[in-house]
């Protein structure tokens, strides 16, 4: 590893200077709002000195709001067992292209490094309904909580998203397959990691194994990710430790079907001192391929980044780790018992910038290629939905869609007011705020847990957010928003509150149909454009887990302790 002087960063850092104009796009939709409407605030103040200073360095930079010392930030670097303060990667990690993975399938929590999408491929949707011939379903189990309370660990819980995937006949012969599946022309396989401590593999057709499950023993409540390259590597975080066997991220082997790789546990550099240094891993890892480097954050208050030197021909797939790079921070707030250190989400990235929330109400952009924070927004809040990135054709920036949960901001009613925002990726600064009132119930988050769905083809002039404990205690919204402006251009108010990520299956017609679960084990199939609600299915128990959709097939896991497979007719 480099390790440069400041001064030679900061030259560096200045880039090539690129001419371009600054457009703003004023682009609005026409408002069909129902039911309740929310005071908006639109923040649309262009500061053209920022915004040419970014186009000249080509990178995001601070402003005179997201400067970190406004919020007490402080952080560490470790590399080689050492704590560091100048860091330069010898290998340059950059995201641009705005293509994660050629797979066929959803491969981390998603989708990708945007984190705009859990669907692949395109529907074939004729009766706008679900197909309950087609449904089919398998059974999970428990694991009995040894930390954090009694009782057990159910089925699927948040974020627990599935990974459903196509892999190359090549790939597939050499994994440890059942013989059938082994063979089956075009299989598409399901993996999905649960809260009972097994990692599931499932047919897509039928929802029958397809190979032997795999127990980890530790609770997975997130989601994991495979190697974006089709190597035959899959990741996964467990979400709490067992008694005094602390929490880690493992790496398994997907062709002789084992762990191979475990790391993140018993970590003395975590700040984090509540729980014996509390670690989980719900935040899903994303993978560089052309450094080969896992990027994890935890919620120990650490971002790892690693690099695998991972070897695969083919038949065979094995890695050598380096030590990872570890980044740690603190905050005004996290000096604060009230709050918690940590982060849960998942990572957005673009180019060479990452973009994570915390547990401490905080939004922050870090520079993978030296670990320094770029700028720090303000969320106010616990925030555990992952930040969605859009970057912009229009500006030559990026965006991002982001709410919160309510825990610190509740008065003694446990009632308060969360954002929606949408900020400006380069600059931390936030373009417009939305306030829905919310309310806590004995510790289960009112707020957003979801995160939010970014609409595509004709639905992309539109952000939703699903909204839990609005409007009631166990009741809802989803709330379709002008991206542009925050305004509402519909609402539904939900019965029962959601913490599941809503997706979005698209026709040949680039017709949009959002995809949303709920409390009670309802799923819904509704019309992007208006809201109408064309088909409900109950699933038996609370949804918490996000569902994935490979053409017209929709996966996700229930408390009840069940897999399902719905198809869309």
């Amino acid at each position: 590893m480099r390790v440069l002087n400041k001064k030679i960063l900061s030259i560096c850092r200045r880039g090539l200077t690129i001419v371009k104009s600054v457009f703003r796009s004023k682009g609005k939709l026409k408002n069909l709002t129902y039911g309740e409407k929310s005071m908006v605030e639109v923040f649309n103040i262009p500061n053209y000195t920022l915004e040419q200073k970014l186009l000249e360095s080509g990178k995001p930079m601070t402003s005179d709001t997201t400067r970190q010392e406004l919020f007490g930030f402080q952080s560490d670097l470790m590399v080689d067992d050492q704590i560091i303060s100048d860091y330069m990667r010898d290998e340059v990690i950059d995201f641009s292209g705005g293509n994660y993975t050629a797979m066929e399938g959803i491969i981390t929590f998603r989708g990708n490094n945007y984190r705009n999408s859990a669907v692949f491929g395109t529907a074939h949707i004729v009766d706008k309904k679900f197909d309950r011939s087609k449904t089919w379903n398998i059974d999970t189990g428990k694991l009995k909580k040894t930390v954090s309370s009694k009782g057990y660990w159910l089925g699927s819980c948040w974020t627990g998203q599935p990974l459903i995937v196509r892999w190359k006949d090549e790939t597939r012969k050499e994994m440890n397959m059942y013989e059938d599946k082994k063979n089956k022309e075009g299989l598409v396989e399901v993996i999905y990691s649960t809260a009972d401590g097994y990692i599931y593999f499932l047919d897509l057709d039928d929802g029958k194994p397809t190979r032997d499950k795999i127990y980890l023993g530790f609770p997975i409540k997130g989601t994991g990710s495979i190697y974006p390259s089709e190597v035959p590597l899959y990741f996964a975080g467990a979400g709490d430790s067992m008694g005094e066997d602390c929490a880690r991220t493992f790496i398994v082997d997907l062709i002789q079907g084992k762990v191979i790789y475990e790391y993140g546990y018993d970590d003395e550099f975590s700040l984090r001192t509540d729980n014996n240094k509390f670690h989980g891993y719900d935040s899903s890892p994303l993978i560089d391929v052309a450094t080969d480097t896992v990027i994890q954050p935890g919620e120990n208050g650490i971002i790892y980044t690693m690099k695998l030197n991972t070897q695969y021909d083919g038949k065979s797939v094995s890695i050598n780790p380096e030590k990872p790079v570890k980044w740690r921070y603190t905050t005004d707030r996290s000096r604060d018992d009230h709050y918690w250190l940590g982060m849960e989400s998942s990572a957005s990235i673009w180019k060479g910038f990452l973009y994570i929330t915390d547990n401490c109400g905080d939004m922050f952009c870090i520079d993978l290629n030296t670990m320094e924070v770029v700028w720090v927004q303000d969320t106010l809040d616990d925030t555990n939905a992952s930040p969605v990135l859009e970057e912009s054709m229009e500006d030559g920036t990026a965006y991002l869609y982001i709410s919160t949960s309510l825990h610190f901001t509740a008065n003694e009613k446990q009632e308060g007011d969360i954002p929606l925002l949408k900020v400006n990726a380069a600059t931390g600064e936030i373009v417009w705020k939305r306030s829905y009132p919310c309310k806590t119930v004995a510790g289960v988050s009112g707020g957003v847990q979801a995160t939010a769905l970014l609409g595509d083809k004709k639905l992309s002039g539109l952000v939703y957010f699903v909204v839990a404990r609005t409007g009631g205690k166990d009741s809802g919204k989803l709330v379709a928003l002008n991206k542009y402006t925050g305004e509402t251009v519909w609402s539904v108010d939900m019965t029962n509150y959601g913490w599941s990520s809503p997706i979005a299956l698209y026709d040949k017609d680039e017709n949009g149909y959002v995809i949303l679960c709920d409390s009670t084990g309802n799923m819904y199939m509704v019309d992007g454009l208006s809201g109408k609600l064309y088909d409900t299915i109950n699933l038996g128990k609370i949804i918490e887990a996000s569902p994935a959709a490979f053409d017209n097939t929709i996966v996700v896991g229930t408390k009840g302790q069940k897999i399902y497979g719905i198809t869309v007719k």
